[in-house]
């Protein structure tokens, strides 16, 4: 993983070392982003919002979308 690492390491400022291990730590899931534009955000995303819709789907002819709202805050956040 020789991406011109070394020559910034060198500077020894604390901030950019911080970033490059950072970025060292996190290097598959960034290629895996810009090879396929996928993240684990995107996953998580689709399993929320399943999990909101079962929730509508049990809810049926709620009334209140005031009521229906706070309850799906107080479960899901």
């Amino acid at each position: 993983m020789n991406i011109g690492f070394e020559d910034t390491e060198k500077l020894e400022f604390k901030n950019f070392n911080t970033a490059i291990n950072s970025i060292k730590n996190h290097f598959d899931t960034i290629l895996n982003f810009f090879d396929n534009r996928n993240t684990n955000a995107n996953a998580n995303a689709k399993s929320f919002n399943s999990k909101i819709k079962l929730f509508r789907a049990n809810q049926r002819e709620v009334k209140d979308t005031q009521f229906f709202l706070f309850r799906l805050e107080k479960l899901f956040a």
